[in-house]
């Protein structure tokens, strides 16, 4: 008798529950959608992890006015750079996850964890909203250089082991992996050259104290077109339009080579999930404006404008990718 009573008690203050349960969660539904309803109500802090004057801040300056349009609130830059983009990220990840601070970072989003110790958890405290756009890097020597193509570099690398040097933009630049990257795979050794930005390291390429550069294509392009450097390929899976007789450096001699530059938005963890996903749509949106898409591609960009999920997976598999060279190549910067 006394468990049946029991059970009958346990089956009353269960029935009991219910309801208020459920009146729990559609207060909690109604809440989120009151609140990406009203979101936003006051100006949108887009924090740049890099300096003015770059390509990811040229991105966030090109998109933000469209952008700022489709709110309906002001979209305020704060270019907050320094160690490879890990400051901004570190002032996005400790913000409140209201909406209203927003990261526009770049491919060290990727490449940060798995170089050095990080003041935050990229991917526990950082959550995705949409990439924007990727730029494959392009291959340049200076004209004077012996390699016509890319068969010959990693011919002469080979022959003389750690003699040809290449030049970065920094120690765990995107350049500096790209460049890690392409000597692990060709099963060469390449001495890196870390400068203190992309602009000294073109000018020694060109003057010819460097042969050697995984480029920017925007920054490199006019010298390309100028002579002033040789482009032997592009970084990415497939040409690119903005120098569209160049092959791949996986076509010209090293199958399976891929490396992209690209820049993603990111929220505090925590964010309401209306509110990440209208930033994705209104991100995607502003990306398909016919002018803001010119002046992108005008950079060698290719546009994206991606869910959370796809930004998500994109970022594991990129994170995964740069660790596993890092720990091959005994890569670490602190």
């Amino acid at each position: 008798m006394t468990n049946e009573i029991t059970r009958e008690i346990t089956r009353a203050r269960l029935l009991r529950a219910v309801p208020l349960a459920l009146a729990g969660a559609a207060l909690l539904l109604g809440s989120l959608g009151a609140h990406a309803q009203a979101w936003p109500s006051k100006p949108v802090r887009l924090v740049v992890s890099y300096p003015p004057g770059g390509t990811v801040d040229a991105v966030a300056r090109i998109i933000a006015p469209k952008l700022s349009a489709k709110l309906g609130q002001p979209v305020v830059i704060d270019n907050r750079g320094g160690a490879g983009g890990a400051i901004g990220g570190d002032l996005v990840a400790k913000s409140p996850a209201d909406g209203y601070t927003v990261l526009l970072d770049a491919s060290n989003h990727a490449q940060n964890p798995a170089l050095r110790k990080m003041p935050f958890d990229t991917l526990r405290e950082l959550a995705p909203v949409s990439l924007l756009v990727r730029v494959p890097n392009v291959l340049v020597v200076n004209p004077s250089a012996p390699f016509k193509n890319v068969s010959d570099l990693i011919a002469q690398a080979k022959a003389k082991p750690g003699a040809i040097n290449y030049a970065s933009s920094g120690n765990g630049s995107a350049q500096h992996l790209a460049g890690e990257l392409f000597a692990s795979m060709a099963g060469v050794q390449m001495t890196h050259v870390a400068y203190k930005g992309g602009g000294p390291a073109l000018t020694d390429v060109m003057s010819g104290h460097v042969p050697v550069f995984f480029a920017s294509l925007a920054s490199s392009m006019p010298f390309i077109k100028d002579g002033k450097l040789r482009a032997l390929a592009v970084t990415g899976k497939a040409p690119s339009p903005a120098l569209p007789q160049l092959p791949t450096v996986a076509e010209a001699g090293l199958p399976g080579y891929e490396v992209y530059e690209w820049n993603a938005v990111f929220v505090p963890a925590g964010t309401p999930a209306p509110v990440a996903q209208r930033l994705s749509k209104e991100f995607a949106a502003a990306l398909k404006d016919p002018e803001v898409r010119g002046r992108l591609e005008a950079l060698g960009a290719e546009v994206i404008g991606s869910t959370p999920a796809e930004l998500d997976s994109f970022r594991r598999a990129e994170i995964a990718k740069w660790t596993k060279l890092a720990k091959d190549n005994r890569i670490q910067l602190d």
